[in-house]
């Protein structure tokens, strides 16, 4: 059975880009949630997908950084899939877990999100300091 994620990080973010693609993926049933990854909480959604997952299911995330909060968690959840017998597919990375080739795959992609996000960050960090160094006041009045 495919059984899909959705995640978006903030109330205005919409899912309906993510729910349309694993619809169309075939998915039978979608969890989804509105929760950012960047705070430590709880991920009630993706918490009730590793209880519900079965062997021989597959989840399905449109993107590997929907299902995971950083590199180590999501090599974490996968691994929970995995020892649950399920395996995953990312319709954005297209990658597929139920292969060694998609395995070795999924762990090249994930390094290469976490890698992204640092650039992000740091970017975005790099952004704000010269903002502040030109005098610039940033949040609220």
């Amino acid at each position: 059975m495919l059984i899909g994620y959705a995640r978006v990080s903030t109330e205005d973010q919409k899912l309906d880009l993510q729910r349309d693609a694993l619809r169309e993926a075939g998915c039978e049933r979608i969890f989804e949630e509105k929760v950012s990854a960047a705070r430590r909480g709880p991920m009630p959604a993706r918490q009730e997908l590793l209880d519900y997952g079965r062997p021989g299911d597959v989840a399905v995330v449109f993107k590997l950084d929907r299902l995971g909060r950083s590199l180590r968690d999501l090599v974490d959840v996968v691994n929970l899939l995995g020892k649950r017998g399920v395996a995953l597919r990312s319709l954005h990375e297209s990658i597929d877990t139920t292969s060694p080739a998609g395995k070795l795959t999924f762990h090249i992609f994930a390094a290469l999100a976490e890698f992204e996000a640092a650039v992000i960050r740091d970017r975005t960090r790099a952004g704000l300091q010269a903002a502040r160094l030109r005098g610039m006041k940033l949040g609220r009045p």
